[in-house]
């Protein structure tokens, strides 16, 4: 059986290891990992995670995708890798802050017993897994990736905050229409597949 915290009480493996068995377990067994990985007051494996996430996703979308990557001074590598930095250091951060608000604040009505503002910074961040492949420029790719984050999120929310799926669903759209069908690009992939 696969534990994702350490029984000693030393909170979820780190390092690159760690993160890949987040990502597997997250995409393997979304309900037990976030049964089990998803702790009060820990938000720094969940950060890193989305911080991976988020580099991956724009450095194969700079990579992949003509005209996607910034250019500023005859400088196309130099500004890719700031303008990838900037968004995984900056811009993926304080996005997912302000959506674990907005998330926060539409679980009031549905869920008084609900867990704090930390988990569900942990739940979107791990939540993002699929999206390692969403800079991919093949938009059902893209479409399935988005999909899956969105599957996952209300999952989670779910699980985390102990409401019924249909109440994770409501109270989630907010979050799952601005991570995955605007910043992931989701309604772009899907208005390119239809």
């Amino acid at each position: 059986m696969t534990q994702w915290v350490d029984p000693a009480g030393h909170g979820r493996e780190r390092g690159p290891v760690g993160l890949f068995r987040a990502w597997i377990g997250i995409l393997t067994t979304p309900r037990k990992f976030f049964r089990q990985a998803v702790a009060p007051g820990d938000q720094a494996p969940g950060l890193v995670f989305l911080a991976v996430v988020v580099a991956i996703e724009e450095s194969v979308r700079y990579v992949l995708v003509p005209g996607a990557a910034p250019v500023v001074g005859n400088r196309p590598v130099a500004t890719a890798v700031l303008a990838v930095l900037v968004t995984v250091v900056l811009i993926a951060p304080t996005g997912l802050h302000l959506l674990a608000a907005i998330q926060t604040v539409l679980l009031w009505p549905v869920a008084a017993d609900r867990a704090g503002i930390s988990e569900t910074v942990q739940v979107l961040a791990y939540a993002t897994a699929p999206c390692v492949v969403a800079g991919v420029p093949w938009p059902p790719l893209q479409v399935a990736a988005a999909g899956y984050g969105s599957l996952l999120l209300i999952l989670g929310l779910s699980t985390v905050h102990d409401v019924s799926y249909v109440e994770g669903t409501l109270t989630g759209v907010i979050p799952v229409v601005l991570l995955y069908g605007v910043a992931f690009g989701g309604f772009d992939a899907l208005s390119a597949v239809v």
